[in-house]
């Protein structure tokens, strides 16, 4: 215990010497006619097996992380509990482990700071769908935290598991050298910060119902509110398995295409999937005139631009051969969701 008041202590020092910088935009997709050609697979990989067997992993840590420990705490631990084990794919820590295994880590190595990933993805989600945001009632396909619990106990879920997070990563990682771990601490800070999460979704809700808002816009809004989030997963699993400054910039950018490519197929499905489909309301980007890629740019165009970010995602990793398949398969999952 003592080491990680130890840890926590440096991550605060390191992240209040820290000036973050906004991420360089996006150049604008390429419009064309012909379809993207899919891209060749490095090594014949079971994807589907490989994301069973880590999300099993991943789902016993996550119910593993968060215990009622006395009556005081029983309700917004079971509000904490009813999001973050509500299912889902769990790309976020799934990558993260990838990451770690890629460069010569462990899943045990990753695992609390991709429970730590989920659980901050899982707070994302619970504000999301509060009414003074995106005010919807189903997600994962059951009730949301505010129609369970009310708003008071949902709001407050959230902002336990937000700091959850951080208390789990430094507690009960093991094994990493401590310079490693804050830099880790200090990655998942910035990821839903000002210039991550939060500045993505203050942005994106200035944008709804507005004029004129453009592509390179838009790319702000994802780069920041979705693929932030993705960068600091592929990052930190790196990072805690010691890859180089050059190896680590590889991943940001396969990271940062793929968080493109996500929120672009988040777009499409929005209007082409159905809300049994999707496991939330269908339809909601069009209903708030929310901007999107669908609305900027077309249907089939943001198909084929999802096309090109998955590309470029993959060329990314091309130095690191067949470690780099489950990320590989990853990317191209993204885009071929249905939900």
């Amino acid at each position: 215990m003592k080491a990680a008041f130890v840890v926590l202590a440096l991550a605060l020092g390191a992240a209040n010497a820290f000036v973050p910088h906004p991420a360089a935009p996006r150049r604008a997709p390429t419009v064309r006619s012909a379809t993207v050609a899919e891209p060749e697979k490095a090594t014949a990989f079971d994807l589907k097996e490989y994301l069973e067997t880590k999300r099993v992993s991943v789902e016993k840590a996550l119910d593993d992380s968060l215990q009622v420990t006395c009556p005081e705490v029983k309700t917004i631990t079971e509000s904490m509990k009813y999001s973050l084990n509500a299912g889902g794919k769990r790309v976020r820590p799934i990558m993260c482990i990838a990451a770690c295994e890629m460069f010569g880590g462990t899943e045990e190595m990753a695992m609390p700071t991709a429970v730590a990933l989920e659980m901050i993805h899982t707070m994302s989600l619970v504000h999301d769908d509060l009414p003074a945001m995106d005010d919807d009632d189903l997600r994962r396909g059951v009730p949301t935290n505010h129609v369970v619990y009310g708003e008071d106990i949902a709001i407050l879920a959230g902002d336990a598991l937000l700091s959850t997070a951080f208390e789990h990563c430094a507690a009960h990682t093991k094994g990493v050298p401590a310079e490693r771990l804050v830099e880790v601490l200090r990655r998942l800070g910035e990821s839903v910060g000002a210039v991550g999460l939060a500045g993505g979704q203050v942005m994106d809700l200035q944008c709804e119902g507005k004029e004129g808002v453009t592509l390179q816009e838009l790319q702000w809004i994802h780069a920041h509110k979705t693929a932030a989030l993705l960068k600091v997963a592929v990052t930190a699993g790196a990072i805690l398995a010691g890859a180089s400054e050059e190896e680590i910039k590889a991943c940001e950018t396969y990271a940062l295409d793929v968080g493109l490519a996500f929120q672009v197929a988040d777009d499409i499905l929005d209007v082409t999937a159905s809300t049994e489909e999707l496991g939330k309301t269908a339809g909601k980007d069009e209903a708030v005139d929310k901007t999107t890629y669908v609305k900027l740019i077309g249907l089939e165009e943001s198909k084929i631009e999802a096309r090109r970010l998955v590309e470029d995602a993959v060329k990314a990793l091309s130095p690191f051969g067949e470690k780099a398949a489950p990320l590989i398969g990853i990317a191209d999952y993204i885009v071929a969701r249905k939900n």
